[in-house]
Parts: C-alpha cells; structure tokens; sequence
C-alpha cells in the first residue's frame, strides 16, 4: 500500500514535467533563429538524375560530369537523335532503382547509358532496366574504361548488344535477353557471376581475357552460348539450345558446366584447356556435333559425362589426354585420332551387370585401371 500511495502521488508531477518538456523552452536566447534539422543532402546523400542537376547536350538526353552517387526519380524516355545517360567522369554510381532507361523512339546506334569521356574507371550501375534502344542497352567500352560493377540490371530488346564493359569490371545478377547482338561482353579481367543471357542475336556471354563467368546460364542464343577468351574459366554453367557452341574456349579452364542441346557442339576447345567434370547431353542437335570436340592440342579431357550427341567424345588433334570419361548412347561414342595419350576405354554395355538389391555387390566397372574411360 505504502508503494501504491507515493505513485500516485508522484503522476501529477510527471504529467506537469511531460507538459513543460512538451511545450519547451518558454525565454529561449536573444538573437536570430537557427535552424536545428539536417539538410537534404545529409538525408539523401545523392544526387537525383534530372534536367537541373544533370542537363544533356547535342546528343544526350542527361549527362553526368562530375563524380557522385546519382538516382533516378523515374523513368527515363528516349530522345531522337540522343543517348540516354552519358557518363563523362570517373567514380560514378548510377542506382537505377527499379526504374526504366527506355529507348522506344530512339535513333539507330545510340545507347541506353554509355561513357563518353576516356581513361574512365570506378563506374557502378545497379538495380533497374535499360530496353529497346537503337544501339546497346549499356556502353561502357566506348573508350578507355575500367573497373566497376553492374548489378541487378535487365537488358532487353537492344537493336546491338545488350551490355558492353570494359577491363577488370564485375557484372553480377543480370539478366540480358533478345538483343540483336551479343547478350554481355566484357573486356580483360572481368567476372561474370550469377547472370542469364537468353535468345540474343549472336553471342549469350563474350568474354575477354582472363575473365571469369561462373554460375551462369545461355539459353537459345543465335551463335555460342558462353565464347571464352585467352586464360578464361567457366564454372558451374549452363548452355542449353544455343544456334553454334555451348561453350566454346582456348587456354580456358570448363570445370562442372553443362551443354546441352546446341546445334554444334557442348564444349569446344581449342588449344591448353582443361575441361572436367562436365555434363555434355544431345549436342548435335539439327547439326552435326560432339559433346566435347577438341581441335588442337595440349588439352586435358578428364571426368566427363557424353551421352545422345552425334558424337561422344572427338579429338580431332594430337597431342590430348583423355582421361576417366564416360560416353552412352551417341551415335559415335568415341572419335580420336592417332597421337593422343588416353586410358583403356572400356565397353560395359554387353554383358550387362546383375541387378543389385541389398548390400553388396561385385565390381561390375569391367577394369581397375584409374584412368579408364567407359562406354555404357
């Protein structure tokens, strides 16, 4: 009870200080009145894309010229005879945010976003969608430009090519799909990650040298899903019904991909690649090709899965090793020519093995040798 008394005596004092501390100061200090909130500029530490703050010019619907973190505020219309945005500085940073860079009505040749200015570096674009432009959806390989990030952008229905970027830059969750011309290219030492280029009019994914494209699909492109250059990896990819090559490379590591359906050929190598652990179903398809083809030399063919292609595996050069592989089911399972070292391929499709229920079972591989390649 003594508890209960002194709370209630104390609520009229606590509603009486909450009035005083509501009200505020009632004599605050001689002089003028300052303000006490944050600028805009503190709130949103960007600047909008807009025609104050990033006007265009003879060709260029905006241009952006000096260094920030810019974002639009809506959706971007084309402009005859006009890029979209231009870029002519470095350490740029373009937050799309889920609007669109739109090119219906644009001129032939010119670009959704593009650089403008050379020895450009540290550009970043993100989150949003450039379409329909008379030229490519994104040019950052117009000039000198290197180094920067594409993340979360869809490129579609570009008259040339849906992406373009120069050296050393990263493009990650994009998604660029019935362009006129390649679907993303990229110059020397870029990563491509986690992306999709679908029904594009030549190439899916163009990479420079030493680059590096993982976790990746090319569905139904009009030449080579994924073309790799000089001292490049694919990992972890997908090439499905492409017109030419799912995967065609030179001096390329292809670790764990699968090429399926492509009118020529899976995998293509040329000459010091190592091509492992890949899955390689129905190549040929409406043409004439292997599940690995291999036209030169110094390759290194291991732990690879060939099935329903006109050919299996084609070593076309010497010079090859060929080794723990497997092939069912191709019209021709194996293709090599003289020269070429490979383990002892085995034939396990007559007799064929037991069943199995339980436990155990006898070796039913046909050989002990650890390199051996089996028909099955």
């Amino acid at each position: 009870m003594p508890n209960q008394r002194l709370l209630v005596a104390t609520l009229p004092f606590l509603a009486a200080s909450a009035a005083v501390l509501a009200v505020g100061d009632l004599n605050p200090p001689a002089g003028t009145v300052a303000a006490t909130g944050k600028r805009l500029t503190e709130i949103e530490p960007r600047i909008p894309i807009s025609a104050t703050t990033t006007p265009g010019d003879l060709d260029s619907v905006f241009r952006i010229i000096t260094p920030g973190s810019y974002y639009l505020t809506g959706n971007v219309a084309a402009a005859v005879g006009k890029h979209g945005i231009e870029i002519g500085t470095s350490d740029v940073s373009i937050d799309l945010r889920g609007f669109v860079v739109s090119g219906v009505g644009s001129s032939i040749g010119f670009d959704g976003i593009r650089s403008s200015a050379g020895s450009q570096r540290n550009i970043t674009i993100r989150n949003g969608s450039v379409s329909e432009w008379g030229g490519d959806g994104i040019n950052l390989a117009t000039l000198s430009v290197s180094g920067g990030l594409i993340d979360g952008v869809t490129l579609h229905s570009n008259l040339e090519n849906g992406l373009l970027v120069g050296d050393t830059f990263s493009v990650r969750n994009c998604t660029s799909r019935g362009n006129g011309l390649a679907g993303i290219g990229t110059a020397l030492g870029c990563t491509v990650s986690e992306c999709a280029a679908n029904f594009n009019g030549t190439v899916g994914f163009q990479l420079g040298s030493q680059g590096l494209v993982n976790s990746s699909s090319a569905t139904n492109n009009g030449t080579v899903g994924i073309a790799l250059g000089f001292d490049c990896n694919a990992q972890d990819c997908t090439a499905i019904d492409n017109e030419g090559d799912g995967i065609s490379g030179t001096f390329s590591v292809i670790i764990g991909c699968t090429a399926n359906i492509n009118t020529a050929n899976g995998i293509r190598v040329a000459a010091s690649s190592r091509v492992i652990g890949n899955n390689c179903s129905d190549n040929g398809f409406g043409g004439d090709g292997a599940g690995i083809r291999v036209v030169g030399a110094d390759n290194r063919i291991e732990s690879n899965d060939c099935t329903s292609n006109d050919r299996g595996i084609d070593i076309d050069n010497a010079g090859n090793v060929i080794l723990r592989n497997t092939c069912s089911g191709n019209i021709t399972n194996w293709d090599i020519v003289a020269n070429n070292v490979f383990g002892p391929i085995i034939d396990r499709r007559a007799p064929a093995s037991a069943a199995v229920l339980g436990n155990s079972a006898p070796d039913a591989s046909g050989s002990t040798h650890p390199n051996a390649n089996f028909t099955y």
